[in-house]
């Protein structure tokens, strides 16, 4: 009997075999989708690490370590150098940027921050 809507015993498993074909660039997707969000994540950590190390700075405090505290501890800080000017204080905050899948490599996030000095 054709076209009755009976399927023919060879065609049963087609669905789930296309599924199981889909799956990895589902999987590529969903990772790129989470890593996209880890590394606006980590710019917005990168610039309050910098904001908080000028504060710091500004208050003649310990920047340094002040601006390494400032991020998550999922993050790591690889530097967060302080450059001060007659009125001023900049620091520079740079954060890795951690990749959920090997091979992916990025670049660190780096943000500024000035503060005025409290003399």
């Amino acid at each position: 009997m054709t076209g009755t809507g009976v399927r023919k015993g060879r065609d049963r498993g087609q669905v789930a075999i296309e599924y199981i074909g889909f799956l990895p660039i589902l999987l590529i997707v969903a990772l790129g989708a989470v890593q996209l969000g880890l590394i606006a994540y980590t710019a917005q950590q990168a610039g309050t690490a910098a904001r908080t190390g000028a504060r710091s700075a500004s208050l003649e405090g310990p920047y340094e370590a002040d601006c390494r505290a400032a991020v998550s501890s999922l993050l790591t800080v690889t530097g967060c150098p302080a450059s001060y000017g007659a009125d001023e204080v900049t620091v520079t905050a740079t954060v890795q940027i951690p990749s959920l899948v090997p091979g992916w490599e990025f670049d660190p996030a780096v943000k500024t921050a000035t503060m005025p000095r409290d003399h």
